[in-house]
Parts: C-alpha cells; sequence; structure tokens
C-alpha cells in the first residue's frame, strides 16, 4: 500500500541539521558580497511568479552571484531559459526524497525567505550565512529564525514590490521581456484568427465567475471578429462544459501545459480571468489582460511597479463589505482589504457574482482598441 508523503519525514532531515548549523555558526555577520544566494519557499504558481522583481533586483545588486530558487517541480520547466541567471530546485516539504537531495546544495552567503518564514529552517539547514525574511510572521517564533526582518510598508504596495524589498530598498526597474525568454512548448493547435482567452479555472471556488456571464463574455467577443477559447486547467473540462454546453467556442481545458499555455497566451490578442496563476504568466507573454477580482487584492495583486507597462485592467467591486480581512502570508497588514473565507464560512461568493457582464467588456473593448 502506497502511504501519502509528509511533512514528518522532511522536518526530522531538516529541523536537526537547521539547529546544529545555527549552533556552530558563532557571531553572524551579514556578507557584503554574497557569492551563493538562496531564495527559499513553497508557494502557488501565482505567488511565485510574484517573486519575479526579487530575482531581477537580486540580480542587480549582486551581478556575479550565483542565485538559486526552490521551485515546485510542475514549476521547473518555466525557470528553464534561467531568468536572471536563476537556477531552481525542486522543492516539496512532504518530499524526505527530495529535501535529501536539496540538502547536498548548501551552503549559501544570503538566504531569502518571502512568505511563510518557516522556510528559513530551510535555509540554516542549507548552512545559510545570514537569512533575510518579512517581519511580522504568525506564531512568532517563525521570525526568530531570520537574521533580518524587513517591515511591511505602512502603504500600500503590490505583493510583487513587496517581496523585492527583500533584495534592497526600492528602485524604478522594470520587466523587460528578453530577461525572460518563453521555453519551447511541446506543438499543439493554435486558434487560426486573431483570438481571445478565456481562463476561468481559479485555486479556489469563492474566485469562480458565474457560467453563464463566461458565456456571454464569450459570444461578445466572438461577434468582434475574435475566435474565442476557453482554458481550465487539468481536471477542469466539466468546467468549462458546464459554460459552452453547445461547444460554440474552442476549449483547451486540461490540455495545456504550463509551456504550452504561456505560448498560448503569447499570441492572444486578450485574455480575461480571474485573479490566479494564469493572470500572472499573462505578465511574461505581455498578453493585455482583464482580471476579475472578487475576494482578492487588485492593489496587492496587481502589476505595480515592476509590471507597470503591463496593460491591464482590474474589474471588482470597491469596498465590497465583506471583503474586509488585512492578512497577507498570516501577518496582519492595515491597508490590506480581501477576504480568506472557506467554502464553510461562504457558500457562494457574493463578490464575484457582483460583478457584472458590462462591466468586463468595457474593459476589454478598452485594450483592444
Amino acid at each position: 500500500m502506497l502511504r501519502a508523503p509528509s511533512r514528518l519525514g522532511s522536518r526530522l532531515e531538516v529541523v536537526p541539521r537547521a539547529v546544529l548549523k545555527r549552533a556552530l555558526s558563532g557571531r553572524r555577520r551579514r556578507p557584503a558580497h554574497p557569492r551563493r544566494i538562496l531564495v527559499a519557499h513553497q508557494l502557488l504558481l501565482g505567488d511565485t511568479l510574484m517573486l519575479t522583481p526579487l530575482l531581477a533586483r537580486l540580480r542587480r545588486r549582486h551581478p556575479q552571484a550565483q542565485i538559486v530558487m526552490t521551485v515546485s517541480r510542475r514549476q521547473l520547466s518555466l525557470y528553464a531559459p534561467r531568468p536572471y541567471g536563476v537556477a531552481t530546485l525542486a522543492y516539496d516539504s512532504r518530499d524526505r526524497k527530495s529535501m535529501r537531495t536539496l540538502l547536498e546544495q548548501g551552503p549559501f552567503d544570503l538566504a531569502v525567505v518571502p512568505g511563510d518564514n518557516r522556510h528559513a529552517m530551510l535555509a540554516l539547514a542549507l548552512d545559510s550565512s545570514w537569512v533575510v525574511a518579512l517581519a511580522g510572521d504568525r506564531p512568532g517564533w517563525k521570525n526568530w529564525l531570520a537574521d533580518e526582518l524587513v517591515p511591511v510598508p505602512t502603504e500600500p504596495i503590490a505583493l510583487s514590490d513587496l517581496f523585492a524589498l527583500l533584495a534592497g530598498e526600492e528602485d524604478d526597474a522594470v520587466f523587460e521581456p528578453g530577461d525572460w525568454p518563453r521555453p519551447e512548448s511541446s506543438p499543439f493547435e493554435l486558434p487560426r484568427r486573431d483570438y481571445a482567452v478565456l481562463n476561468v479555472d481559479a485555486g479556489s471556488p469563492l474566485r469562480l465567475w458565474q457560467p453563464h456571464k463566461w458565456l456571454q463574455v464569450a459570444d461578445a467577443l466572438a461577434r468582434t471578429g475574435l475566435e474565442v477559447a476557453f482554458c481550465a486547467g487539468p481536471g477542469e473540462e466539466r468546467m468549462v462544459e458546464a459554460i459552452d454546453p453547445q461547444r460554440r467556442h474552442r476549449s483547451y481545458a486540461g490540455a495545456l501545459d504550463l509551456l504550452q499555455l504561456w505560448r498560448l497566451l503569447e499570441g492572444a490578442r486578450l485574455l480575461v480571468c480571474v485573479d490566479s496563476g494564469a493572470s500572472h504568466l499573462a505578465k511574461l507573454a505581455r498578453t493585455p489582460s482583464v482580471v476579475l477580482y472578487g475576494p482578492g487584492s487588485p492593489v496587492l495583486f496587481g502589476p505595480g511597479r515592476f509590471w507597470r507597462n503591463h496593460p491591464c485592467r482590474a474589474v471588482t467591486i470597491a469596498d465590497f463589505p465583506c471583503r474586509d480581512q488585512n492578512r497577507v502570508f498570516k501577518r496582519e497588514v492595515s491597508w490590506v482589504r480581501r477576504c480568506q473565507r472557506s467554502l464553510a464560512e461562504c457558500p457562494a461568493p457574493a463578490c464575484m457574482h457582483a460583478i457584472e457582464v458590462d462591466a468586463v467588456l468595457a474593459n476589454c473593448q478598452a485594450l483592444l482598441r
């Protein structure tokens, strides 16, 4: 009988080693010119792509350093071109074998921990001389693992720009497509004429839009002469079937890997999607995007400074009454307005249902012009 992966085995690999390395390190000093830099995290696709400004700033500040970042195995192919000269390593805290492989990669002069500060334990186990993380994580013991804590700004900032602060103070850099060439994808059939992509799935059911509204948008875009292509991730084919049961439009649901999705977005005149990994992949593909924000924050998850040249429109209901939570990776941030409730707490996403088709189409028309 196969056993499900467990974090306990990985912790048994990491925790004793981290404690020993920290105890033997003596007085710790931040390296002035780090030769090896680790970015340690276990973020989902969208959040991982929002680390791009951090990688860019680390490369500008440390042009000669070797930079290594942990990613999920599924994300490895996106980083094959080594954007900003960054090498990637597969990391799954439930996989003891991959953890053992990862632990052979140290030591590092500098480690940066975006998101959950528990990954500072991994940085210490990899014999990192100095660990930088965001302040305010909970429970508080996770903050003790870092040598340097960067405060979250008191003024609104995009999460991508917040991550970049871990590499030093704000600068005026902007994303340049040449810094991240698209990896070659496996062949697949592209639409035959100008097209729009409607990516309809999301990481949470509380970010889904109603099927009949998606079909209305698809039909309206088709009337402008665009071919419409629905997209959804593996296992979400029924979602598109529910939206378009008569199959009036092309569907790539469950058929594309990440590189093929990038290729599809790259050729599209327009992307319409909810706040999801696809909306962030579109920044790399430079696809004009209309993004629907229900429980999420367009300030926190929007383009920010680094992606400011990305043609993007946010559609949301401002000051929606139950979008009233202010946590970011368990940190209390006063200016954040979002909702992270579960299905048990919120059986139907009123914030998504309040978004009307006319508002979405108006933003589509503005970008298409």
